[in-house]
């Protein structure tokens, strides 16, 4: 069965350079077709990025820049925090566009009921808990997370301490204080990549609609932690070409949100550093404009949702014949 979609149609210009990193179904056995999207997470409201044991946010010491050796702190936004997001970001995405098309499908949420069977499930991976002794109920993730670091350091610039209070209902009164907490300031920049490995086309689609939609970070999301997401550059390779470190070396002496062509310049340059250089490209700043600019025209109808999940059907169904002949 086949279930196209393509949003590339229009845009001849990045066919050539996306396509080779593109798959044209799910497959259980995957290549090392690469696409990195780089992007700069703006917190916009005080953002609590910490671990659950401790108040106090998550830090980490690194060079200042690529070129100057002192060490300062910076703020780690950690890989599992910006994935839990943005996975539940897709599962709400995909409830919403079933429910507007009129269109059924299985219940699906994080973590206790995984239907194995949906592009979110698809894309960032799933096991059924019920039957965690079946290997063959896993579904291996396609998208990957890493730390995301500030351009800035820790002190003086992002770091702010609250303390908070119960207050009477009966007086209006503030009792003794309860406990205090450690905050991101707003402004704060962090570098990102969200890495998709032998993805489709309708799966990259979702993946920067996911990624775009989402908004709230980190602990204590009711009050706060809204960030804003910039996708700046995207790069399609047979490999990760850069880290999110190493962008934030790079981008070290920026005090403000990064251009698209200075992101381009620095991915450009280790583009000449990876394993293939010929096989890597960089998308162009305007190429970059035109991909997003096409991703948010698209609309999941029924008939895309169709083939999202109909895709994800013949996935499971070719997986379990890969299974069936290794217990052959």
């Amino acid at each position: 069965m086949s279930h196209e979609f393509k949003v590339l149609q229009n845009l001849k210009e990045l066919t050539s350079v996306l396509g080779s990193a593109l798959a044209d179904v799910p497959k259980p056995l995957i290549g090392r077709e690469t696409i990195q999207i780089v992007l700069v997470r703006e917190v916009q409201d005080y953002a609590i990025f910490r671990t659950e044991e401790t108040r106090e946010i998550n830090t980490v010491w690194t060079r200042k820049s690529i070129t100057d050796p002192t060490e300062i702190e910076r703020v780690a936004f950690l890989a599992t925090k910006q994935k839990a997001a943005e996975s539940r970001e897709l599962e709400s995405l995909l409830r919403t566009w079933n429910a507007a098309a009129n269109r059924t499908a299985g219940e699906c949420y994080l973590k206790s009921k995984l239907c194995l069977s949906c592009p979110r499930c698809a894309l960032f991976g799933a096991t059924d808990v019920a039957k965690s002794g079946d290997k063959g109920a896993n579904v291996k993730h396609r998208i990957a997370y890493a730390t995301a670091f500030s351009l800035l350091p820790v002190d003086p610039t992002l770091r702010e301490t609250h303390t908070f209070n119960g207050v009477d209902e009966a007086t209006q009164r503030t009792g003794q204080t309860l406990g205090e907490r450690q905050s991101v300031r707003p402004g704060a920049l962090f570098t990102s990549i969200v890495t998709l490995r032998a993805v489709t086309e309708m799966e990259l689609v979702l993946a920067i609609k996911a990624i775009l939609s989402c908004t709230r970070y980190g602990a204590e999301t009711r009050i706060g932690g809204f960030v804003r997401n910039h996708i700046l550059g995207l790069v399609a390779a047979q490999e990760e070409i850069i880290s999110p470190l190493e962008l934030t070396l790079e981008l070290a002496e920026v005090t403000d949100l990064p251009s698209k062509a200075k992101v381009a310049e620095v991915l450009n340059n280790y583009r000449q550093k990876c394993a293939t250089p010929s096989t890597a490209h960089v998308l162009e700043v305007a190429q970059v404009a035109s991909f997003l600019a096409a991703i948010q025209t698209v609309e999941l109808d029924k008939a895309r949702l169709d083939a999202a999940y109909g895709a994800v059907t013949d996935f499971r169904r070719a997986q379990a014949g890969y299974l069936k002949k290794a217990a052959d």
